[in-house]
């Protein structure tokens, strides 16, 4: 017996949209109990990989990018009348960026509170269309690989925005803010990687913000936290000139692993510009004093970066070096600064020392 298509079409739906969209519309051949069950599938994913197989060079052909044009619109018209929870489009392929609008416009009409977003398009960035980010259903956000958010200096209205993901986009500081204070209840906010299209001031403020998850992979003169409700706080990569604002009021807890191209430039001898000029990210630390879990990274931790920057701090500390050992210095320098935290979770290894 075939007790799988006994099951209740909610059960069927349910289980389809763990698959890709692709893989769920090869369903409909099974049988007639299963020829319009795509139709209700709550979630889709489109993901041009799937349909057109770059490793045998499908996507290079013409008639396979129109065809995998047709499948996605035939979908979201066999779908039109139901509401759809989640939609995820991978699209690395050059397709018709006026159809590609056409689906996401579709989508966001039927009340999706869960999208996410991969658009390359013939190596350039794709431009999102203002329109999109007047939505009162969405919950999740992820917009990722070469797209231009610079559409916020226009209208934006996303009242239930609780997650917003920012990948490889593009995006003025200024613009960044306005898109922050446009969203009243976020809650959780990821930058891995933003292009920012000025090395000027950015400043990240929301006053309902709670988990905050930075990656910053270009150099900048100033980075600034204004997040009084922040919880949870993960910064890894590059290390700003200046940190001039860091309200972290309500942290828990701090994980900082920053990058290893900073432990090379001021671990080399007679290097003492270098060392001031990020001295700043004191700041930083000084900001999170109080924080009752703190994890710091090997990275972060290597004496001879820590005590470079410290001795530029304060003076009076740096010959605390010639009087211990260079572990117990370390780590009394470290709670000095951080002497509010309860837990600090410092792991160096031994050669590190020396």
């Amino acid at each position: 017996m075939d007790h799988i298509s006994n099951l209740p079409d909610g059960v069927l739906c349910h289980i389809l949209s763990f698959l890709t969209t692709k893989e769920a519309a090869l369903t409909s051949i099974l049988a007639k109990r299963w020829l319009n069950l795509v139709a209700f599938v709550p979630c889709l994913t489109i993901d041009d990989t799937v349909f057109l197989h770059p490793e045998k060079g499908k996507r290079d052909r013409e008639d396979m990018r129109q065809s995998f044009m047709n499948f996605v619109e035939r979908v979201l018209a066999l779908q039109i009348k139901f509401p759809l929870k989640r939609f995820s489009l991978n699209c690395f392929t050059v397709v018709d960026m006026d159809r590609v609008d056409g689906w996401i416009s579709s989508v966001l009409a039927r009340g999706v509170s869960d999208l996410d977003l991969q658009i390359i398009n013939n190596e350039e960035f794709y431009q999102l269309s203002p329109k999109w980010f007047e939505c009162s259903t969405l919950v999740s956000l992820k917009i990722s690989f070469g797209i231009d958010i610079g559409w916020v200096a226009g209208s934006v209205s996303l009242p239930l925005l609780k997650t917003l993901v920012l990948d490889w986009v593009m995006v003025s500081p200024t613009d960044f803010v306005t898109l922050l204070h446009a969203l009243p209840s976020l809650d959780e906010l990821v930058l891995v990687d933003v292009m920012w299209k000025d090395m000027e001031d950015v400043t990240v403020s929301s006053a309902s913000l709670k988990t905050l998850t930075i990656k910053l992979n270009e150099w900048l003169y100033a980075l600034s936290f204004d997040t009084p409700s922040l919880v949870h706080f993960e910064y890894s990569g590059l290390v700003a000139l200046d940190y001039p604002v860091v309200n972290m009021g309500n942290l828990v807890d701090a994980q900082i692993n920053f990058s290893e191209i900073h432990i090379k430039q001021l671990g080399e001898p007679d290097n003492p510009e270098d060392a001031l000029r990020f001295s700043n990210v004191s700041k930083l630390f000084l900001g999170m004093r109080n924080v009752p879990n703190l994890s710091l990274l090997p990275i972060t931790l290597q004496v001879r970066f820590l005590i470079q920057f410290l001795e530029h701090m304060n003076k009076r500390r740096s010959s605390f070096e010639t009087l211990i050992p260079k572990m117990f210095c370390f780590v009394l320098s470290c709670l000095v600064l951080l002497s509010g935290a309860f837990y600090v979770d410092i792991r160096v290894y031994a050669h590190q020392l020396t």
